[in-house]
């Protein structure tokens, strides 16, 4: 993006002001300015407005800001075009994004537009969307740019300057043979440093990185961004390239892979999508968060029932009831750190299952030398904050401060297994970890505590 355009629309506080007193001006700020900036400030105009201004572009301009808009804006834009308009931009539109616009749509819809778009595009459509969502054919562009080894370097530059206009990136060019089979690449310095005569197949880089079409999306990101990658060919069983993940694709696709992450931890469910939060109806929110609060709500009724169970205990020794939040609270955290740090690790490939027993013995370590401060800490804090406590015949404060303590210590390594033990679980058994890791593992933990609690409690003391 160019700083000058960025400016160009920062300045402008009251763009719907602007729009009325400089029409004029503001359309052709709007043709100026950069496609990310100009849907941002559309997205906070009115439908209508925002609409009327898209359609008064160009086709190649609308295809530029659509791609930046969210679905649903898409979706009405589109729908408010006549069908010579509709196909015009489709056309205009990267592989990619003509893609997932395309399947967006309506099905009455497509099979509208579908005859009316040339045969290389309807099969370039109907090819990309036939790859299952999350998978890196799904995501993949089919414009990028190859050559032959037999080309010299100037006849490879000369063939860049006339495809260049139909492809997404030429800084990577892909080394591929009769069938389409992917066997090097190069990228455009080592093409513009290179002997002009000199063979492509001479100094192209072999063995590239690659991905399945049926891999997942995110394992395509996570090699963009392990090797630094500008994009990343794909290919299909047959090894033949089919398409590129461009490093852009990427940065969304890691974006919303955390944006799930994050959702699944606090057990949101529903479809992980990125409509933004302010343009997502009430009742979309209700229902993705309902139906696990609600599960775990009743889950919760069992910690009621272990309090039920040790009623006596607790009438016999009413200061216990003082610490028991503590105790489940300090379990619900440090079984979450370790949940976290083990779906981190799982999400980046550092660990698998087979790694269990190595995982569990430095969470065990981890967790003994939290349980040795914790324990500690528990320990003064009974003996500070309840010194002056009525505590019955038979009893001693320091014998209560230390069954808190030993409780709280046994609590802390517990929750921390539990932690590093379930998503490791989920993963093994084809399930996603971050859904188990919060606030799942806390309504287990609780439960586990409050148990380890009572008995910790009645052995120490004798109740």
């Amino acid at each position: 993006m160019r700083v000058a355009e960025a400016k160009t629309l920062d300045k402008y506080d009251d763009i719907a002001a602007f729009l009325f007193e400089n029409p004029a001006q503001f359309l052709s700020v709007i043709r100026e300015a950069h496609p990310a900036a100009v849907a941002e400030y559309l997205a906070d105009l009115p439908q209508p407005e925002a609409i009327g201004i898209l359609k008064s572009l160009d086709p190649s301009r609308q295809a530029e800001i659509l791609s930046h808009l969210d679905e649903d804006l898409q979706l009405k834009v589109f729908q408010e075009l006549s069908r010579d308009e509709k196909v015009a931009l489709l056309l205009e539109m990267s592989p990619d994004d003509r893609a997932d616009l395309f399947k967006a749509l309506p099905e009455d819809y497509r099979e509208a537009l579908l005859p009316a778009l040339a045969q290389a595009e309807r099969e370039d459509i109907r090819r990309l969307c036939s790859y299952e969502e999350g998978t890196a054919g799904a995501v993949m562009t089919s414009d990028y740019a190859t050559i032959s080894p037999d080309m010299t370097a100037a006849e490879a530059i000369e063939h860049l300057r006339e495809i260049a206009p139909d492809s997404e990136t030429i800084y990577y060019t892909y080394v591929v043979d009769d069938q389409h089979r992917l066997l090097g690449f190069v990228s455009l310095r080592e093409l513009i440093l290179a002997p002009r005569d000199a063979k492509v197949s001479s100094f192209m880089k072999r063995d590239p990185i690659f991905v399945r079409v049926s891999d997942d999306q995110e394992e395509a990101a996570r090699k963009i961004q392990k090797y630094d990658l500008i994009a990343l060919p794909v290919l299909n069983e047959e090894d033949v390239m089919v398409g590129i993940i461009t490093h852009d694709d990427a940065i969304d696709i890691i974006t919303q892979e955390q944006t799930e992450d994050i959702e699944k931890l606090m057990a949101i469910g529903g479809a992980h999508g990125d409509t933004p939060y302010l343009k997502t109806p009430a009742w979309v929110h209700f229902k993705n968060r309902a139906t696990w609060i609600v599960a775990l709500a009743a889950l919760g009724f069992v910690s009621g029932m272990i309090i039920h169970s040790f009623e006596s205990t607790l009438m016999s020794l009413m200061i216990l009831a003082l610490y028991m939040p503590m105790v489940a609270d300090t379990g619900g955290n440090t079984g979450s750190q370790a949940a976290t740090v083990v779906v981190r690790a799982l999400a980046l490939g550092e660990i698998s299952y087979e790694d269990i027993f190595k995982v569990l013995f430095k969470e065990f370590k981890v967790s003994l030398m939290l349980a040795v401060v914790l324990g500690l800490i528990s320990w003064g804090k009974v003996m500070f904050l309840s010194q002056d406590a009525s505590i019955p015949d038979g009893f001693s404060l320091g014998a209560i401060a230390i069954a808190i303590a030993l409780a709280l210590s046994i609590q802390v390594v517990s929750a921390t297994l539990v932690g590093a033990v379930l998503p490791m679980l989920a993963h093994r058994f084809g399930q996603d970890p971050a859904v188990v890791a919060s606030p799942a593992l806390t309504t287990v933990v609780d439960i586990t505590g409050l148990i380890i609690y009572f008995n910790t409690a009645k052995l120490i003391l004798g109740i």
